[in-house]
């Protein structure tokens, strides 16, 4: 049993996560509890993930932190998408603003319009602030993964800030206010852990070589993360009244877009010889961040392919993860 909660760690943390949630949204007598429950979980959520990234970057070389050809690649690949599907949904905007569309037509421009967002939000979010967990745990290398990270944060801010304004203009953020309130979201989460990880490495060397006896504590606590952000991402979905037919289609993008995005940072990575960091770092999505953005400069809608996308994201590294164990290839510690 402990052999199949240890190979199968995200999957089991998913349904865990979803499990409970039904367990309580489908009890009436557990209401109370629930709604006790709900807040302290919500506060929760952010301290694991701060531990996972303080425990992750401890092991970090920073003196071998620095940019590497694959980061540009997947800069230019990211830059590509997102300028193809908003110069879709500018065209078509104005194509049928000037034709003045029926109010039927408009309609169906609108759904489309949200499943674009869809894909897009799914595109345009920053690598997950946890993505060096999972691929230190398929033999990628930690540092260069952690020094895209931030790399990913700060570039993507920028593009963020100057493609939701354009799309969603009634939200009413400049370029500035967007870059301002996206990166401080950003750099709350990842400095301090840093800068933490920074203190452990170099100046408290027992806590460290814990760190490093214990290869898999950061890979556990994100489990912790995923399993309290499954519940909560299917409350919001169970929440949203959104059309089954609309959330079927929601669905299928993000998981489309998520395969997508793999297979293009492995096609990069063949090219670069790190098929593990630029997979992992084309895949892996900041979803957290990515679901704030939707609700704030997008729909609810564009949110919900965000929270599908987590969910997605997370069944596929378990694949890729049986793949590692069933190859016998290390992990990176």
């Amino acid at each position: 049993m402990l052999r199949f909660l240890k190979n199968w760690t995200l999957p089991v943390a998913i349904v865990v996560g979803v499990g409970l949630y039904f367990i309580f949204a489908l009890t009436p007598q557990l209401d109370a509890a629930g709604e006790r429950l709900e807040p302290i979980i919500e506060r929760l959520l952010p301290t694991t993930i701060f531990l996972t990234l303080f425990v992750t970057f401890s092991k970090v070389d920073f003196h071998n932190m620095r940019l590497r050809g694959w980061h540009g690649w997947l800069f230019l690949a990211q830059f590509l998408l997102v300028g193809i599907i908003l110069c879709v949904i500018i065209h078509f905007d104005k194509v049928f603003a000037a034709e003045a569309a029926s109010p039927t037509v408009m309609n169906d421009w609108g759904v489309q319009k949200q499943l674009l967002e869809v894909v897009l939000i799914c595109i345009i979010a920053p690598c997950a602030a946890a993505s060096p967990v999972v691929t230190g745990k398929l033999g990628g290398d930690v540092t260069q993964m952690t020094t895209f990270v931030l790399a990913s944060s700060a570039v993507t801010s920028l593009l963020m800030s100057a493609v939701f304004p354009i799309i969603e203009p009634h939200a009413g953020a400049t370029f500035t206010v967007a870059f301002v309130t996206i990166l401080k979201r950003l750099a709350s989460v990842l400095l301090l852990p840093l800068l933490l990880g920074a203190v452990v490495r170099h100046r408290l060397k027992p806590l460290y070589e814990w760190f490093i006896r214990t290869p898999d504590l950061g890979f556990y606590l994100w489990s912790i993360s995923l399993a309290m952000t499954a519940g909560l991402t299917m409350r919001n979905i169970v929440h949203s009244h959104t059309a089954s037919h609309l959330f079927d289609a929601i669905a299928l993008l993000s998981l489309a877009t998520a395969i997508a995005q793999l297979i293009i940072g492995r096609i990069i990575g063949r090219a670069t010889g790190e098929h593990v960091c630029t997979g992992q770092g084309m895949f892996q999505k900041n979803t957290g961040l990515a679901i704030w953005i939707a609700l704030v400069y997008l729909t609810p809608e564009a949110s919900i392919g965000a929270g599908c996308y987590v969910l997605w994201q997370n069944i596929i590294n378990s694949y890729e993860l049986w793949q590692h164990r069933r190859s016998g290839a290390p992990s990176a510690s």
